[in-house]
């Protein structure tokens, strides 16, 4: 439900810290907060100050000082909702916090909504749509690639490009309209020829951005890595020395871990996701069983998948669970990792037998390793980072991450074929002309040119309060 008329309130930084912020934004957001705040030049008025202002006092409640606080002002247009809006820098007690709420409360605020302040934004076009929901994704970025997308969206790169798109299909979209108007006149406004070319142009970068999808979405929530293997091999071992925290139980006994662990860990700006399965294995165990399915479901949804193998066992041991793990993944784009584990236990003679005894696959490598003692786990890391190069970003890439946008620009490819199809077989320009509309409405729908309060409410209330 919008609500622009209201003057909103909410904190604006999160607990931990010495000092807080509480963002005010609306029309009376001065006001209100000049009716609480009590300069230390008593002839200090908030109202008369101009924008990027800050002024020193207190916060008070009748004859009660909750608070000594900076008050910055921001004038409309020129703040990050484009309204007239007050940041108070106050500290960080939650207590102080309430209080200074309860007064903006009190003196005519309301609480803000999730997200309510960068919908504002959005509403006054200090940015568009997709810049809105990349402030979420910077906020929520934990790697350098994560947030190499976010500012590069926030920046409007991404905008720009959908914006070009549109221009040149509104110009022919409106050179076509025209013709409509004069049919019995059998004029022609459109050149084909340049239509098309515009056409398969726009198919061609609709599809780029949408194939860079499974790579955004990798990069914003991680790379997905899955540990398998049978029991007692060192999976969970391997797990906590990746992290460096004892985050899965290691015990002699096989089967102990019996559902997914997951954890996170950045490695040369590149988020992962580690998760730790179930050993595979037969068992009668009820729970166990449930345990290896998810596992089996781990595997399908990884990028990586770190077959660990316990030196000790020998290469007989490794075939049998290798070769269905080969089946599973055959034609998919993973990257298999075979892992010896234990080597702080074994002689080279047994090395020599996995060397010799198994063969590598294209996307496979062997690396010897104790996750015991952290031997070999530093060339394990570089060979990660070796096995997923492709996602780390260049300059010039234009990555989407949100699934909305994936969806409108796969309904504009799948609407700009129809009028492709149109044009070579000479359809008439009104049915060519429908299929042109539903590419713009939907190339609008990515910035918010075109747009419902169900769409809002749907992206903004995701983001956290405060922003």
């Amino acid at each position: 439900m919008l609500r622009t008329e209201e003057t909103i309130c909410a904190p604006a930084t999160s607990g931990g810290g010495a000092i807080a912020v509480i963002r005010v934004s609306g029309t009376q957001s001065i006001s209100i907060c000049d009716k609480i705040f009590f300069p230390s030049e008593r002839k200090t008025n908030l109202t008369q100050q101009q924008g990027y202002t800050i002024v020193h006092g207190e916060i008070r409640s009748g004859e009660d000082i909750i608070d000594d606080v900076l008050i910055s002002i921001f004038r409309a247009p020129h703040s990050y909702t484009g309204e007239d809006s007050i940041e108070i820098s106050c500290h960080a007690s939650g207590y102080i916090q309430q209080r200074i709420l309860e007064l903006l409360i009190s003196n005519g605020a309301v609480p803000a909504n999730p997200g309510e302040f960068t919908m504002r934004a959005f509403l006054n076009g200090k940015m568009d749509l997709s810049q809105a929901e990349a402030v979420a994704d910077l906020i929520a970025s934990e790697s350098e690639a994560a947030h190499k997308i976010a500012v590069s969206q926030i920046r409007g790169e991404f905008s720009d490009e959908i914006r070009i798109l549109r221009a040149d299909l509104l110009h022919f979209a409106s050179l076509i309209e025209l013709e409509l108007d004069f049919g019995e006149e059998d004029v022609e406004f459109a050149d084909r020829t340049k239509l098309l070319e515009i056409v398969e142009k726009v198919i061609s970068v609709t599809r780029k951005l949408t194939s860079s999808f499974s790579l955004g979405n990798i990069i914003k929530n991680g790379v997905p890595v899955a540990i398998v293997g049978n029991p007692n091999t060192g999976k969970s071992t391997l797990l906590n020395s990746l992290l460096k925290e004892e985050k899965a139980i290691v015990t002699e006994i096989p089967g102990t871990t019996r559902d997914s662990i997951e954890d996170v860990a950045v490695i040369d700006g590149i988020q992962y996701r580690f998760i730790d399965t179930a050993g595979l294995r037969d068992t009668s165990d009820i729970i166990e069983n449930i345990g290896i399915q998810k596992t089996q479901e781990k595997i399908s949804a990884a990028t990586v998948i770190m077959l660990v193998a316990d030196v000790n066992e020998g290469v007989t041991a490794l075939k049998g669970i290798l070769d269905s793990l080969r089946s599973q993944i055959t034609g998919l784009k993973k990257k298999l990792f075979i892992l010896i584990n234990k080597i702080d236990t074994d002689t080279s003679e047994k090395r020599n037998e996995f060397k010799t005894g198994i063969t590598l696959y294209e996307k496979e490598s062997m690396l010897f390793i104790s996750a015991k003692t952290g031997e070999g786990l530093d060339e394990l890391r570089e060979s990660i980072g070796s096995a997923i190069e492709s996602y780390k970003l260049s300059s010039e890439n234009v990555i989407i991450t949100n699934i909305r946008h994936y969806k409108a620009l796969s309904n504009v490819t799948d609407s700009l074929e129809r009028v492709k199809e149109g044009l070579n077989n000479n359809l008439e320009e009104d049915l060519i002309a429908i299929d042109i509309r539903h590419a713009i409405h939907y190339l609008g729908e990515i910035t918010g040119e075109i747009t419902t309060d169900e769409i809002l409410g749907n992206i903004f209330r995701n983001f956290c309060i405060g922003k």
